[in-house]
């Protein structure tokens, strides 16, 4: 009842997710001489058995037409190896001998279909079709007998393909994980800001290997290995020389200008009336002896690019083995880069959230206001950083992240705020995840309660390391990155009521707070000229899943007002001109303002959270 479908689509076909469609209603379009894929897509969209079903895929008739009961489509490496040689139609014959099909290459649609049924039927007794720069067409009685005769076949050119290669044995270098570090923002930096992008690093030995090969800047720019791979690879990727760390952002900054160059040059010489140019900017960035950057527009995305561009690298070195890699012409590259019917699938997104594709790291977000923020930020988009003192805590919150939002969406890590070691590492850590850095949120703090001449030094001085120091360690960091990146950011300080106005038996708090504060202006005042941003909120009394409100915390401040502990949340509440108790989520909210572009020409602002306190208004 429904049309076999791709190796890829295997999953879905056993969970009944894939598109249904009457086979009698479309195996009568074998007689027509010629049909436009837009009529194509139309007319199997009237096809489908239920309406709610996904759009059934570009390549429905490359299998509908096959009479076979399963069909088993893939894009094997070996075989993209072969058909991707130079002379491939001798290394495909060298490979498999007279008893498979080669269709010459063509952009998967309504005309390619129909030569592949036609070939077919011409040749009944062939074991397979190779579809040139495309891929593997086994088939069946069963979806066993089509996968176990689609093994033989890949398993004859990886032999085939492996017979040919000198590289085996070779041993990869290490990695440099710290230059990686150091790279890792300028590249972010110069990829467009309009569409922010996130990176994933590979140092796999895999491709460490393949970045030493001398001729590495040729045969990566011969083209993809298909054109479904160019729909998230783009053409070729970046390769940018080796660097030192002097003149590293020079080399970073020429390599991309020169990359877009050549794109806007190839769009121009092929490009016809009304075509709009996409991005000319890589999605693959190579710098041999550090590894591999893939860019997409959240970590899943990245992923797939990464996944997609190991496996180019596999057919490149089994192509190159076998005289030569070869792959699409130009022509043919453009046609399937501007394909109509894949601009109009972006057309379709979905609107962007408000922090999508920003690195947000957190402190203290392993309960309480950061918790809040950590949670609220991945729900608008965010890759969250997810940082506190206590490891368990931010593992809980950032396994919370990925569980509701995806993939890689959050990363967990152990800082305290006054070790200067632990923030270095930290930053590191974010860079290395995702590329770079967007947004700090300095929330981590403590409270020691005493009167002045009752406070021990410790106190005093702990209060100071947390609440200023700590704050100091990270924005400090942040600016460092953020500078480096070159696109601005945004660093959110989380201060207290008591900036304004101080309570009773809680001078250290009251006065660490205020240097916090002052420390935001500071930054304010020096991040400006590079469009970084700094702003404060100013929150009072979060006493649910709060760290800081602890039983002894909660006595003291009753004790200081001089009234039971049990009342303590109604008299916060009634002092309050607004009448209502303020939460760790209001604190979020006021946050995710300050962070996003709503908030673009606001910096060095103070904003009460603390439902109206008449003492605390800022003067």
């Amino acid at each position: 009842m429904y049309v076999k479908g791709s190796g890829s689509d295997m999953k879905s076909i056993a969970a009944g997710q894939f598109p249904s469609v009457r086979l009698d209603y479309v195996t009568p379009l074998l007689d027509r001489q010629a049909m436009t894929d837009e009529e194509m897509v139309a007319y199997l969209a009237k096809c489908l058995t239920d309406p709610a079903s996904p759009r059934p895929s570009i390549e429905t008739l490359l299998h509908a037409f096959l009479p076979a009961r399963s069909v088993l489509h893939t894009h094997a490496d070996a075989i993209l190896s072969v058909t991707n040689s130079r002379g491939r139609e001798e290394s495909v014959r060298g490979c498999f001998g007279e008893d498979v099909i080669i269709v010459p290459y063509a952009r998967p649609g309504f005309a390619l279909s129909r030569d592949v049924a036609v070939r077919f039927n011409q040749k009944p007794g062939a074991r397979a079709i190779v579809l040139m720069n495309h891929g593997l067409i086994t088939w069946g009685d069963s979806p066993k007998e089509a996968y176990e005769r689609h093994i033989q076949l890949v398993s004859e050119a990886e032999k085939f393909v492996s017979g040919k290669s000198a590289r085996k044995g070779e041993s990869a270098p290490s990695a440099d994980t710290r230059r990686a570090a150091s790279i890792a923002p300028l590249l972010r930096g110069v990829l467009p800001a309009a569409s922010r992008m996130i990176l994933e690093l590979d140092q796999s030995e895999e491709v460490l290997r393949f970045l030493e090969r001398n001729d590495v800047a040729r045969i990566t720019s011969v083209g993809p290995a298909t054109p479904d791979h160019l729909l998230y690879t783009k053409r070729f990727p970046l390769v940018l020389d080796q660097a030192s760390a002097d003149d590293q952002k020079d080399v970073v900054e020429r390599g991309m200008k020169q990359y877009a160059s050549d794109y806007r040059s190839y769009f121009e010489k092929l490009s016809g009336d009304g075509q709009t140019m996409l991005e000319p900017f890589p999605r693959v960035l190579l710098v041999p002896g550090v590894g591999m950057w893939t860019a997409g527009k959240d970590a899943r995305a990245a992923r797939i690019v990464r996944d997609i561009y190991r496996h180019t690298m596999q057919v490149i070195e089994g192509a190159e083995a076998l005289g030569g890699f070869a792959t699409l012409s130009d022509r043919d590259a453009f046609d399937a880069e501007y394909w109509p019917l894949e601009l109009y699938k972006l057309s379709l997104l979905p609107k962007e959230k408000e922090l999508a594709g920003r690195v947000v790291l957190v402190t203290g977000a392993g309960s309480g206001i950061g918790r809040a923020i950590a949670m609220r930020f991945a729900a608008e988009g965010a890759h969250v950083v997810v940082t506190d003192i206590d490891r368990k805590a931010a593992d809980s919150v950032a396994s919370s992240i990925v569980a509701g939002h995806g993939f890689r969406r959050s990363v967990a890590l152990k800082m305290d705020v006054t070790s200067e070691a632990d923030v270095t590492a930290a930053f590191e850590r974010a860079t290395l995840e995702y590329g770079g850095l967007d947004i700090l949120v300095s929330n981590a703090g403590i409270a020691r309660i005493g009167a002045i001449d009752q406070l021990s030094t410790e106190d005093w001085n702990q209060s100071l390391a947390v609440n200023t120091t700590g704050h100091f360690l990270v924005s400090r960091a942040a600016l460092r990155l953020m500078r480096i990146q070159g696109r601005g950011g945004s660093i959110v300080f989380i201060a207290t009521k008591n900036v304004t106005a101080p309570g009773k038996d809680f001078g250290a708090y009251s006065v660490s707070k205020a240097g916090e504060a002052q420390l935001c202006r500071i930054v304010a005042i020096e991040g400006g000229e590079f469009g970084i941003r700094s702003n404060m909120l100013n929150p009072d009394a979060i006493f649910e899943g709060s760290q800081l409100w602890t039983d002894g915390m909660r006595q003291a401040r009753a004790k200081a007002y001089s009234f039971d502990v049990s009342k303590l949340p109604d008299h916060y509440r009634e002092r309050t001109l607004l009448k209502t108790a303020v939460t760790a989520e209001d604190v979020a909210e006021a946050a995710l303002f300050l962070a996003g572009d709503r908030s673009g020409r606001t910096t060095g602002a103070m904003i009460p959270v603390d439902g109206g306190l008449r003492e605390a208004f800022v003067r």
